[in-house]
C-alpha cells in the first residue's frame, strides 16, 4: 500500500508578494493561516494551492476539451507536493438574484420540493377535500359497481366556466365523429353553424356514449372511459339518466365534488423558478409593484394646472395635457379647479385611460364639433414604462410612483395555488419555507411518526438528506434563517457559512477546504459552533486550511502559519509556524498580540459627546420589536448583538436611509418606525458597508478614491503633453484615444472558459502597461503614467508631496495602513480588509464637518490585531474633531473603545430585535443577560 503524503508541500512559491517561500503544511489537521492584512495569506492559501488545485483537475480532460478551456495559467511556484482536490468558500457575496433564497443555495428546497412532489397529499383549492386520482380499470370497476344496471352517459368536460361562442369547436367535435354535446347542463345534438351567446360563461362537455351498465357492456365501457380521459385532458364525467348532478373521475389528481383536476405533480410543480410552479401574478418573486394613487395625487386641494398630478408637473404644451383639456371639457370641470372636485368618472379616466367620441356645441360659433379622447391613463402608462421600457432610469422614475405589495394572487408565496395545495401533515411547502432553520428541525424531528407507511416508504431517504442539512446549518450557527430568505440580504458572512455548511452536508473526505476568514459577522457565542463544524470536517477525514484573524480560531487550530512581517512587499515570508502554544513564544507581531504583550489599550476615559442625540422610536423592520433606540452625538458608537439579532436592520434599513433622505433626498425607503428627533444636529452622512470597491479589472484604488483624474490633469500639463496636445482624457485607460486598443486598456485579455471561471492573461500589446506607445513616451519627474500606476502608496506620497490635492488623498490611504499597495492594482485582487480600508479612505478623505455621522459595517472584515489598531486610531481622530461614528461590530477589540454600545438580541432571527442594555463598556459587562456583556467582561478584565 502507498504510504499516504502526511504533508502538503510547497516549494518556491513567488505569486503576488511571496518571496520563493518553501513550506510544508499537515494534511488532515485544521490549519490556520495569519498574518498581517496584505501579507500574502491569500497569495499562498488562494492564488497557489487553490490555483494549482485547480489547474490539475483541468489537466484531466481530454486535449479535445481543454482546447474549448483554453489552458489556466500555473501559478509561480517551483512544485507542490501532496495536494488533494481543492474545495474553495471565499467571501465572494452569493448571487443577487431576488430568486436566490437560503433554500435554494443549501439545495434543501430542492429536497422538500422531491419530498412534496412523491409523497404530498393535494386537497381541493375550492371544497379542502382530498384529491382522488385512478386508473382506467379502477374507474370501469366504480361505474360498474355504483351505476349496475342503469342508464348513464358518458362525458369529457371540454370548456369549463368560459366565455365564447364556440362555432368552430362545435365544428371540431362533429369532425371526429360525435354527435352530441351537453351544454349548460342540456343535452344537444351539434347542428351545422351551432353556436352560443359569446358574453355568457358556459360549461361543454362531449357526450363520448350513452348506455345501459351490465356485465355485457364491459368491453364498451372500457373503450368510452379511454375515449372520454383522451378527449376531456384525464377527467370524465358519468352522469345518470335523468339527474342533473354528475360524478367526476380522473386519472389526474381531482377534487371529487367539483371535478377541479390538478396535474400529477413534479418537482417543478413547487419551484418558483420554473413556469410550471410559478405564480403566474407575479413571475414567482412573491411581490408586484403597484401604483400608489396617493403618490400619483399626494395633495388633492391642488388644481391639474398647478401640477396636482405629482409624475405630469404643471401645465405644458403637451399632447398629455391637451387630452386632459378635452376629457375636462367632456365632463365639465376646469383644469384649474381643484381636484378633490373633479367628478369621480373624470378621475376614473385620467387614472385607468378612456376612448370615446363626444360632440360639443361652440355658443359663439354656432357649430358642433366632433373630439376623440383616447387616452391610456396615468396608472396604466406608470406601470408599462415599469414593465417595458429600457432606460432604468425611467423605470426609476415609474417605481417612485409604486409600491412593492405582497402579491395578491399568491400572499407573497410565490408558487400556484395547485402547489400551495399539497400538503404533508397540514403544512404545504411554503408553510415550511416560512419557519425558521430551528422550527424547521423540530417540525422534521419526528415527522416520521405523523406519515402513512406509504409515504414513510417513499420520503425514508429524502428525509436523511433533509435533516442532515438541516443539522449542519444549525451546526454553523444560522438557526434564525428562514428558506425563503433572499440571498441578497444575507451578510457576507452568513452567505460564506451557508457555503460552508452546503458543503458538509456532501461528507466529502480526503478534499482539501480552503475558507477565506468564516468567523465574520458571528458573535463570539456562535463562534464555538464554527470552531466545532470545522473540526468536524478534519475528523471526517479532511485537510482544511483557514485564512483568519481570529484568536479563538487560532487557538484550537492544529497547526498555525503566520506571514509577514510587514504587508504587500514588506511581507511574504513565513515568519514563524506550529501549534498555537509554540506560536506565542515567537517574536513576531502576531506572537506579541496573542501573548499579550502588545494590546489595543482600553481608553482612560470615555468621550462625553456633545450632549445632542437622534433618538429614533418604534422601529418595527425585518424582526424589530417596536424599539426605541438613543444615538448620543459626539461619540463613538458600537451596535452589537448576536447574528440576526436586527442590527443591520436598524442601522442600515432603517436610520440610514432615514438620515440619507434628510440630507440628501435619497431615494431608499427606509423600514418601519414611528418617528426620528434630532435629524438637525448633523449636516452630512457617510455610511461604508460591506460591498466590493469594483468588480471589473477597471476599478483600482486610483480610481476609486478619485485620485486618479487629478494625476491624469497633472500628465497633461507637462510640457511635452501641452505641444502633442493632449488632454486628460489621453490618460485614461477608459476610453480611446491613449490606451491599448488590443486590451482596450484592461492590460490583460480575458479568455472565456465554457464551464469554469474565465481566465485573464496579460495582453501581448502593451505587456500590461494598459496604454499605447505614444501615451508611455509622456513624463513626469521621469515616470510614465504606467509608472505612476505602478508605484505604492508610500512611493507615491513621497512622489506628489508638493500637490497638496493628490497628497491629502494618498495620506490617507497611508493612514488606514495601506501604504504597501499600488495605486493601479485591480480592486479584483485586494483582499476584502483591504478593500474595505480603500473604501473607508476615499470617504474619510473627504472634508469632515464636525457634526457628520459616520456608519461603518463590521470595518474590521479581514484585517489583523495591528490593523485593526491601525483603523481606530484613524476613527478616534474623526470622533475627537465631534464627529459621530456608529460602527455595527462583534469584534471585542473595537467593542471596548466605543464611548456607547448599543446591544441588541437576545438570539437571531425571531427570537432577537429586542434591545438588551445600553452605555458604556463598562456599564455593559454588569448586564446578566447580555452575550454580549460575558465576553466584554473578559477582555476588559
Amino acid at each position: 500500500m502507498v504510504k499516504h503524503e502526511e504533508y502538503i508541500a510547497v516549494f518556491g512559491a513567488r505569486v503576488h508578494n511571496l518571496k520563493n517561500i518553501d513550506v510544508r503544511i499537515p494534511r488532515e489537521k485544521l490549519v490556520v493561516i495569519t498574518g498581517l492584512s496584505g501579507s500574502g495569506k491569500s497569495s499562498l492559501a488562494f492564488d497557489t494551492i487553490y490555483a494549482e488545485g485547480q489547474r490539475r483537475y483541468i489537466e484531466t480532460f481530454s486535449a479535445y476539451a481543454r482546447q474549448f478551456l483554453g489552458g489556466l495559467e500555473r501559478p509561480d511556484v517551483d512544485k507542490i507536493e501532496g495536494l488533494s482536490p481543492v474545495i474553495s468558500i471565499e467571501q465572494k457575496t452569493t448571487n443577487k438574484s431576488p430568486r436566490s433564497t437560503v433554500g435554494t443555495i443549501t439545495e434543501i428546497y430542492d429536497f422538500l420540493r422531491l419530498l412534496y412532489a412523491r409523497a404530498g397529499e393535494a386537497y381541493s383549492y375550492n371544497t379542502h377535500e382530498k384529491m382522488v386520482s385512478y386508473s382506467n380499470e379502477q374507474i370501469k370497476t366504480l361505474i360498474l359497481n355504483e351505476f349496475n344496471e342503469k342508464k348513464i352517459s358518458i362525458l369529457a368536460p371540454v370548456i369549463k366556466s368560459r366565455k365564447g361562442h364556440y362555432r368552430e369547436l362545435f365544428e371540431q367535435i362533429s369532425k371526429q365523429g360525435f354527435v352530441r354535446v351537453r351544454v349548460d347542463g342540456e343535452i344537444k345534438e351539434i347542428e351545422k353553424g351551432m353556436r352560443l351567446d359569446r358574453y355568457k360563461t358556459h360549461d361543454i362537455e362531449i357526450v363520448i356514449d350513452r348506455l345501459q351498465v351490465t356485465s355485457s357492456s364491459e368491453k364498451r365501457l372500457e373503450q368510452s372511459i379511454t375515449t372520454a380521459l383522451y378527449s376531456g385532458d384525464n377527467v370524465l364525467m358519468v352522469l345518470e339518466h335523468n339527474t342533473t348532478t354528475p360524478r367526476y373521475f380522473s386519472s389526474d389528481l381531482m377534487c371529487p365534488t367539483t371535478g377541479i383536476s390538478y396535474p400529477k405533480p413534479e418537482p417543478n410543480t413547487f419551484s418558483f423558478n420554473s413556469p410550471k410552479g410559478a405564480c403566474k401574478s407575479c413571475n414567482g418573486l412573491g411581490v408586484i409593484h403597484k401604483v400608489n394613487i396617493h403618490k400619483i395625487i399626494p395633495n388633492r386641494n391642488i388644481s391639474i394646472k398647478s401640477g396636482g398630478i405629482a409624475p405630469l408637473g404643471e401645465q405644458k404644451n403637451s399632447w398629455i395635457f391637451k387630452q386632459l383639456q378635452l376629457i375636462a371639457e367632456r365632463y365639465q370641470f376646469q383644469l384649474s379647479d381643484a381636484i378633490s372636485k373633479i367628478p369621480k368618472e373624470a378621475l376614473d379616466i385620467i387614472f385607468h385611460g378612456g376612448n370615446e367620441k363626444f360632440e360639443i356645441v361652440s355658443k359663439t360659433l354656432g357649430i358642433t364639433r366632433n373630439y376623440e379622447i383616447d387616452f391610456e391613463g396615468i396608472i396604466h402608462f406608470i406601470e408599462n414604462q415599469y414593465k417595458f421600457s429600457e432606460s432604468a432610469s425611467i423605470k426609476r422614475w415609474a417605481k417612485e410612483y409604486m409600491d412593492e405589495v405582497a402579491c395578491e394572487a399568491c400572499n407573497g408565496k410565490r408558487l400556484k395555488k395547485e402547489a400551495l395545495h399539497f400538503k404533508i401533515d397540514h403544512k404545504s411547502i411554503s408553510d415550511l419555507a416560512q419557519l425558521d432553520v430551528s422550527e424547521l428541525a423540530n417540525w422534521f424531528y419526528d415527522i416520521e411518526q405523523r406519515l402513512s407507511d406509504k409515504q414513510l416508504k417513499i420520503a425514508s431517504e429524502i428525509l436523511k438528506e433533509i435533516k442532515t442539512r438541516i443539522q449542519f446549518l444549525l451546526d454553523v450557527g444560522l438557526n434564525y434563517l428562514t428558506l425563503d430568505r433572499s440571498s441578497k440580504s444575507l451578510s457576507g458572512g452568513e452567505a460564506q457559512r451557508i457555503r460552508l455548511a452546503t458543503q458538509i452536508g456532501s461528507q466529502l473526505v480526503g478534499v482539501l477546504y480552503i475558507l477565506d476568514e468564516p468567523s465574520i459577522g458571528l458573535h463570539q457565542r456562535d463562534n464555538k459552533k464554527l470552531i466545532r463544524s470545522l473540526l468536524n470536517l478534519r475528523d471526517i477525514g479532511n485537510s482544511v486550511i483557514v485564512v483568519e484573524h481570529d484568536k479563538d480560531m487560532i487557538e484550537h487550530a492544529d497547526f498555525v502559519l503566520d506571514i509577514g512581517p510587514g504587508a504587500g512587499h514588506h511581507g511574504g515570508e513565513i515568519v514563524s509556524e506550529g501549534t498555537f502554544e509554540e506560536l506565542k513564544k515567537h517574536d513576531t507581531l502576531t506572537a506579541a498580540y496573542l501573548n499579550g504583550t502588545k494590546k489595543i489599550e482600553v481608553p482612560k476615559k470615555r468621550r462625553e459627546g456633545n450632549g445632542k442625540e437622534i433618538v429614533l422610536k418604534g422601529a418595527k423592520g425585518n424582526n424589530l420589536k417596536n424599539i426605541t433606540v438613543h444615538f448620543p452625538l459626539g461619540k463613538l458608537i458600537c451596535v452589537t448583538g448576536v447574528s440576526g439579532s436586527g442590527k443591520s436592520t436598524l442601522i442600515n434599513e432603517t436610520l440610514y436611509p432615514i438620515l440619507n433622505k434628510h440630507i440628501y433626498n435619497g431615494v431608499k425607503k427606509p423600514m418601519a418606525y414611528s418617528s426620528i428627533t434630532g435629524l438637525e444636529n448633523i449636516d452630512k452622512v457617510i455610511a461604508i458597508d460591506q460591498s466590493p470597491i469594483g468588480r471589473t479589472p477597471r476599478s483600482n484604488p486610483a480610481t476609486y478614491t478619485g485620485v486618479f483624474s487629478e494625476i491624469r490633469s497633472l500628465f497633461s500639463k507637462t510640457n511635452e503633453a501641452a505641444i502633442r496636445g493632449y488632454k486628460p482624457g489621453r490618460f485614461s485607460f477608459n476610453v480611446k484615444g491613449g490606451r491599448c486598443e488590443t486590451c482596450q486598456g484592461g492590460g490583460v485579455r480575458v479568455i472565456e472558459m465554457n464551464f469554469l471561471p474565465d481566465v485573464q492573461v496579460a495582453c501581448e500589446t502593451c505587456q500590461g502597461k494598459r496604454f499605447n506607445r505614444e501615451t508611455l513616451e509622456i513624463r513626469y519627474k521621469g515616470k510614465s503614467i504606467s509608472d505612476v500606476l505602478n508605484m505604492t502608496i508610500d512611493e507615491a506620497v513621497h512622489f506628489f508631496e508638493n500637490i497638496p490635492k493628490i497628497h491629502r488623498k494618498l495620506k490617507t490611504i497611508h493612514d488606514v495602513g495601506l501604504g504597501y499597495i499600488t495605486l493601479g492594482q485591480q480592486s479584483t485582487t485586494l483582499s476584502g480588509g483591504e478593500a474595505q480600508r480603500i473604501k473607508l479612505a476615499a470617504e474619510l478623505s473627504k472634508k469632515d464637518t464636525g457634526n457628520t455621522f459616520y456608519i461603518l459595517d463590521e470595518p474590521t472584515t479581514g484585517l489583523h490585531f495591528e490593523d485593526i489598531r491601525v483603523l481606530m486610531e484613524v476613527l478616534n481622530k474623526l470622533a475627537n474633531k465631534g464627529n459621530t461614528i456608529v460602527i455595527i461590530e462583534h469584534n471585542l477589540d473595537v467593542i471596548k473603545l466605543a464611548d456607547y454600545v448599543i446591544d441588541i438580541g437576545m438570539e437571531g432571527g425571531k427570537k432577537g430585535g429586542k434591545l438588551i442594555c445600553t452605555g458604556t463598556p463598562e456599564e455593559i459587562c454588569n448586564h446578566k443577560k447580555s452575550y454580549t456583556a460575558k465576553f466584554l467582561k473578559k477582555e476588559l478584565n
